[in-house]
């Protein structure tokens, strides 16, 4: 029989009778798991690139002697036809394993955040020590810097459009963001002006809509209750401005943006969009203290950009 709740205050958070324990346990048991599969598709896409290396090297070949006779004779067009076919087999197959590794990695990075939180909550019910510490700026900044890096690479199939939530997309409307999920969270200040903080999602209440938020700025000690529609979900991959342009913001669109080395967001007009996967946002800030209104272009990551419903101000 497991403890009731009273019970698991008074067990350290590793303690195996306490619920937070055994889902830490879990979690890396199925990450362990998980990794081992990883470790198994990335030899097998090494095997299929060096299998399919062959039939690139004929292909070649072969352009290279239909260029030195200057012909393009039946016997080629039969031949070229066959190892394209080929070549297209053996590149579905490699980009078959290729989405199968994403997928995992994709698993592996959700336990890891359920693993996270999971840790967070056992230390919450741990009276026996000392609040944590707020984590150091710079620290704070460096991980914030991370979540932005990793954020995934939406790649779709052939036809397929991106999801809600991938790049400049918004979330549907009967989206609720999940615990731990980051989101720009529309908070009083201490001066009583209104403010756009980044924040990570504690609950969500069904019967009053209301998100439960905690300012990443200040865990555990800022602590807001917020309707929906002052929450706004961060996106969840970033879109690729090569396949997918029509996920990013525009050129002289309005947008919020995390200022570089803050955690608020504020108005920005888009500079310039991404132009490879890997590019930021370049965004003018708005500025009074600057001629034009307007800050010097400044890069900002996908992570941190979402649309503004506020008018633009003349």
């Amino acid at each position: 029989m497991s403890p009731d709740p009273c019970t698991w205050r008074r067990l350290p958070p590793s303690s195996p009778g306490t619920p937070y324990a055994m889902a830490l346990v879990s979690a890396d048991s199925r990450i362990a798991e998980l990794l081992t599969e990883l470790h198994q598709l990335i030899k097998q896409t090494q095997e299929e690139r060096s299998r399919s290396e062959h039939n690139l090297v004929n292909i070649q070949k072969t352009h290279e002697r239909m260029q030195t006779e200057n012909k393009i004779s039946p016997y080629y067009r039969t031949k070229l036809r066959g190892l394209y076919t080929t070549a297209k087999a053996d590149a579905e197959a490699e980009c078959n394993i290729l989405r199968k590794a994403l997928d995992k990695i994709a698993e592996i990075k959700s336990l890891l955040e359920e693993r996270r939180i999971a840790a967070k909550i056992a230390g919450l019910y741990n009276d026996s020590e000392p609040p944590r510490k707020t984590m150091r700026r710079g620290v704070l900044m460096t991980l914030l810097q991370q979540s932005a890096m990793t954020l995934p690479l939406w790649i779709g199939k052939p036809g397929d459009k991106p999801p809600p939530l991938c790049g400049a997309i918004p979330a549907s409307g009967d989206y609720v963001a999940k615990p731990g999920d980051k989101v720009a969270a529309r908070v009083k200040a201490v001066d009583g002006d209104e403010q756009w903080i980044l924040a990570e999602v504690v609950s969500y209440s069904h019967a009053t809509n209301k998100y439960e938020v905690d300012d990443i700025d200040e865990e555990g000690k800022e602590r807001h209750t917020l309707s929906r529609r002052r929450i706004i979900p961060l996106p969840q991959w970033k879109a690729n401005p090569e396949t997918d342009p029509e996920a990013l913001f525009q050129k002289e669109q309005l947008v919020l943006a995390l200022y570089p080395q803050t955690t608020c967001f504020y108005r920005a007009l888009i500079h310039t969009p991404p132009q490879r996967p890997q590019d930021d946002y370049s965004v003018l800030f708005e500025d009074t203290s600057y001629a034009d209104g307007y800050s010097p272009p400044l890069n900002v990551a996908q992570r941190y950009v979402v649309a503004c419903k506020e008018p633009k101000k003349k």
